[in-house]
């Protein structure tokens, strides 16, 4: 899988109902008689049908194994890597609000919001892994397996991922800020750690101390971040399994039961808690 120039011009193509563009025009034999521009233009056009065609026969393999096992969890931890590098990278220079205006979401940042995302670090990327956790299972529904992506389409296949992120991007930043503004009216330690940690003394454990706990999760293990994050949030079991398009709430269940034990094991060892 090839990377596809996220702040160009395919990048804008919506997420699910990328419209054929008709028959690929190659590149000409001679360049005589054409200007500079035109012979960029001819450039990108083939250099997008060669990735295409690329993509094209990589998703032939990954069918061939259903979109399921070890070749496709490579491929689809590549996919989660590059877009929430380029997540990342859009939130810091807060091109993504620009983005997400262009498909109708006014999500109308604050100044403040700007400053935050282009300082914090920690922030950019629990959006991004959480945007990318949520487009990824509808992806593979509606883009591989229902055949939503195709060559004639216009996109590469990470091209046409980003654009399935910019869906879920959204809702994710909305529910930070309300996050946020919850918290600052609440100033008081979250009521939800006793769940989280039982056992542990919650007056000691803050949201910091939680975040870094989700930040020890190896990023590769994109699902348990996911889970554990969601539930943060005050999400139940049965709507995590929903989001997350997991066959069951006992494995959501067996996710946050590993978590919660390593999660106290660091606290305590970091002296954190006390014992």
């Amino acid at each position: 899988m090839q990377g596809d120039d996220a702040g160009g011009e395919s990048a804008v193509a919506r997420p699910w109902d990328l419209q054929p563009l008709g028959v690929d025009v190659p590149a000409p034999t001679s360049w005589k008689g054409t200007d500079s521009r035109e012979r960029k233009q001819a450039q990108r056009l083939q250099e997008s049908i060669d990735r295409r065609a690329a993509d094209q026969q990589l998703i032939e393999i990954l069918r061939k194994d259903g979109f399921e096992g070890h070749r496709y969890q490579v491929f689809e931890n590549d996919l989660a890597r590059y877009a929430i590098s380029v997540l990342r990278a859009w939130m810091y220079s807060g091109y993504i609000f620009t983005m997400a205006s262009s498909r109708g979401y006014g999500l109308n940042p604050h100044e403040l919001d700007l400053e935050r995302l282009a300082a914090d670090s920690d922030l950019r990327d629990e959006l991004a892994t959480m945007t990318v956790a949520l487009a990824l299972p509808r992806f593979r529904q509606r883009a591989l397996i229902e055949g939503g992506w195709t060559f004639a389409g216009g996109a590469g296949i990470t091209t046409y991922f980003m654009g399935a992120c910019l869906y879920d991007f959204p809702n994710e930043f909305r529910r930070h800020r309300a996050g946020e503004a919850a918290q600052r009216a609440a100033q008081k330690q979250p009521q939800f750690i006793d769940e989280i940690l039982p056992g542990v003394e919650s007056e000691i454990v803050g949201r910091e101390a939680l975040r870094e706990a989700i930040k020890a999760i190896p990023p590769k293990k994109l699902r348990e971040r996911a889970v554990v994050a969601l539930t943060l949030d005050g999400y139940t079991q049965e709507e995590i399994r929903l989001i997350l398009g997991e066959d069951s709430v006992r494995a959501i269940e067996g996710v946050m039961h590993r978590w919660r034990k390593k999660a106290a094991e660091r606290l305590e060892k970091k002296g954190e808690v006390r014992g």
